[in-house]
């Protein structure tokens, strides 16, 4: 784990990104910073960005799985370490070349399964909630606290609250600051399953698999128009049907799919 030593001679722990390919095209990004509860440094924040960036830009990257390590995902910014920015008006993530975890910025085309555990709170929450797909250990205990430290969430959480739960379901935590559990989470939408502690990372990637059996392509065309939906209204939606497809039409693995589906077998896809 990477560090630097203090002024006294003590390492100053800042954390690590972790990324491994497995299965050729899934990219599994790890937090880790286990002894401070997986709090994110800055440093920890530029290697999220560039790990997601990855994901982004390499074309045998098909999905992204978002886990930790240790017993918890995260308890959100190690906030003394952010709190010069804050005051400046900055957000914790890079420039727009770049993809921002918490997709208020420039977005991950890639679906992103995120395996969360413990601890949840504040970032980990709106990093869960940048991705698309979330599996909850039923250990969770999550909260969006932030004005408990005298400031409002500011990635993407007073959003995707709204969207996912509803107005009074958003208001209830985010304005009280409470902790809540995981079938709460599942309850107001902003998990889609709840399994036993210690069995959230293999559904994830059992998830990744699966939206891997798909063309990569039409994977990613999908989520694209949702999020334009969300962005842009329903009309830009579906003004964008009949381009996105014909555009899907000339590809190797629509040829691919056409085929598989007279030969009734698999599809074997390409990402062309």
């Amino acid at each position: 784990m990477s560090g630097s030593t203090t002024p006294d001679g003590s390492v100053d722990d800042l954390g690590r990104i972790t990324s491994e390919v497995v299965d050729d095209h899934i990219l599994m990004i790890g937090i880790d910073r286990r002894a401070k509860l997986n709090g994110f440094t800055p440093e920890m924040m530029g290697q999220l960005v560039d790990a997601y960036t990855r994901l982004d830009r390499e074309s045998d990257l098909w999905v992204g799985v978002l886990h930790a390590w240790g017993d918890h995902f995260t308890a959100g910014l190690d906030l003394p370490r952010f709190a010069g920015g804050m005051s400046q008006g900055r957000r914790p993530r890079e420039g727009v070349e770049k993809i921002d975890p918490t997709a208020l910025g420039r977005s991950c085309r890639k679906p992103i399964v995120s395996a969360v555990k413990g601890i949840t709170y504040t970032l980990g929450i709106e990093l869960m909630l940048g991705g698309d797909i979330v599996v909850a250990a039923d250990d969770c205990r999550f909260s969006q606290l932030e004005p408990r430290r005298g400031i409002h969430a500011t990635g993407g959480a007073t959003i995707r609250f709204v969207q996912r739960g509803g107005w009074g379901n958003a208001m209830y935590h985010l304005l009280t600051s409470d902790e809540f559990d995981a079938t709460e989470a599942h309850r107001i939408g902003l998990v889609q399953e709840v399994v036993p502690a210690g069995a959230e990372l293999d559904r994830a990637l059992e998830l990744a698999r699966t939206i891997c059996e798909g063309a990569p392509l039409a994977v990613q065309a999908t989520k694209a128009s949702s999020a334009r939906y969300l962005a842009e209204g329903q009309r830009a939606a579906i003004d964008a049907f009949g381009p996105d497809q014909a555009a899907l039409a000339e590809t190797d693995d629509f040829r691919e799919g056409v085929a598989s589906f007279v030969e009734r077998r698999a599809a074997k896809f390409s990402g062309t």
